[in-house]
């Protein structure tokens, strides 16, 4: 079973093995534990570029999950996506040596740095914590984070290993993971109501984050602008900087102009002009996260000029409106985007910009988010022209309450979508999901139009379309 972890847990260990350790989440961890002296091993299913790094950190790398991968292991990290009929997890319950699910490591990791920056909140956690990240390497600061997507300033990953007493953290509420870890500084983004089937009430996701925030050991910089994170945090008794737009909060925007995907906006600090900043991620809400990121910069001692060189060269993090292809005059991009409020921000901001149509290709996440807040993801869903719906990627869920795709598409006027037998969908087979993409790649390849932007949005792998329907149109004549 899981430890109960502290820091003795991995005194006299020198083997640890990581089930997936290609997963965006485990390799941060990977290089962290590989920079202190740890051997390290792992497994996964497919070759990834991320592969390749661990590999160059001197890992063995097993591809395939089997019982004989964790021979000489002292510690096993696993994640709670691992399904618990894989052959390597079992193998690994069943041989006595102490497990680690990958976020109480996290959290054991998080405790050895005297300044833990810990970024959370409901949406565009990935995207301010790469801003930050990108800021703290630009000011040539030897940090170590961990991040949800993948980021060009520290070569492409998810993650790095420094020298330095800052870590900076993307810190997620799902199943109240973040409570797990040791922040100094927590920043709240923002607070809303998601992961239900679990948390229940939005009451109950604002006392996690409450929860959350009463761990910073420094202070909290929150989003003034938010009714919901105010409310979580109103009993915490620490030291709370604020942003947002109103000019009430201790870091504020206002924007100078928007043009294309460029951004320019000046950040007051208790009313003083800090500095002029340029961005180059599209939206309102981008422009939010920067004010965020500047702050928590901020107060580690950065220079606004380091951090307006830093976020003028941003160009966004992995999947979060990720430019994938452009052929013959279509626009093709892809966000992680899969809360009617995170497609709702990503959906104004497309529609803000100088195309001839906004596509919005969306795979919805889990049946019970989908049934749960079907009316919302229709109605932000209309703000596009043109909407396609992939079937539902179920991923940990069953569907036991008959939740199809067909139910969200009858909502939306105009929409498109592929329908098959229920049974098919339900088996979330690869084959059904590749013929379900290919069906919505050949319907594309004949709609678009030179000027046209399409968004494939979704957590799922939803992106995998976006590169297929670049490679239909690069080799469709005309």
């Amino acid at each position: 079973m899981t430890q109960n972890l502290n820091n003795s847990v991995l005194d006299g260990i020198k083997r640890v093995h990581f089930i997936g350790i290609g997963g965006s989440g485990m390799y941060p961890l990977a290089q962290i534990l590989c920079s202190k002296g740890y051997e390290l091993s792992g497994s996964d299913n497919n070759e990834t570029e991320t592969l390749d790094a661990v590999r160059k950190m001197g890992c063995k790398v097993y591809m395939g999950q089997r019982a004989e991968n964790i021979e000489g292991a002292e510690l096993i990290v696993y994640t709670s996506a691992i399904m618990s009929d894989n052959p390597e997890l079992i193998a690994a319950k069943e041989s006595g040596v102490p497990l680690m699910e990958r976020s109480d490591l996290l959290g054991l990791v998080s405790s050895w740095y005297e300044n833990a920056v810990c970024v959370c909140g409901t949406h565009g956690k990935t995207t301010a914590t790469s801003m930050l990240t990108q800021i703290f390497v630009e000011a040539e600061e030897d940090i170590s984070c961990v991040i949800g997507g993948k980021l060009k300033a520290i070569g492409g990953g998810s993650g790095r290993a420094g020298s330095s007493e800052t870590f900076i953290c993307e810190s997620c509420e799902f199943e109240d993971h973040y409570l797990k870890l040791h922040p100094d500084v927590v920043v709240i983004l923002n607070v809303d109501a998601d992961h239900l089937d679990y948390f229940g009430t939005l009451d109950n996701i604002k006392k996690s984050f409450g929860s959350f925030a009463s761990l910073a050991s420094n202070c909290l910089i929150i989003n003034g602008d938010d009714r919901n994170t105010l409310d979580s945090v109103a009993d915490v008794n620490k030291k709370k900087i604020t942003f947002g737009f109103d000019k009430a909060n201790d870091y504020y925007a206002e924007i100078i102009s928007a043009k294309g995907l460029r951004t320019s906006f000046n950040v007051y600090h208790s009313g003083e002009l800090f500095g002029e900043f340029e961005l180059f991620v599209p939206g309102k809400h981008n422009v939010l996260n920067a004010v965020a990121s500047i702050a928590a910069a901020s107060l580690s001692g950065i220079s606004a000029n380091v951090m307006k060189d830093a976020l003028s060269k941003f160009t966004g993090a992995g999947r979060r409106f990720e430019k994938m292809a452009y052929e013959k005059g279509v626009t093709i991009v892809d966000d992680y985007a899969h809360h009617p409020t995170e497609l709702e921000a990503v959906l104004t901001a497309a529609k803000s910009l100088d195309f001839n149509r906004v596509w919005a290709v969306f795979q919805p996440f889990t049946y019970s988010r989908t049934q749960i807040l079907m009316d919302d993801f229709a109605r932000v869903l209309k703000i596009a022209d043109k909407v396609v719906l992939t079937d539902i990627m179920g991923s940990r869920e069953k569907n036991t309450n008959g939740i199809y795709t067909r139910q969200l598409a009858e909502k939306i006027e105009g929409c498109i979508f592929f329908d098959a037998p229920d049974e098919l969908v339900d088996m979330q087979t690869a084959k059904r999901k590749e013929e379900n993409f290919d069906e919505i790649i050949e319907y594309l390849s004949g709609e678009l139009c030179e000027g046209d932007l399409v968004i494939t949005l979704g957590c799922g792998d939803a992106y995998k379309l976006a590169k297929k329907l670049g490679k239909k149109l690069h080799e469709t004549e005309g």
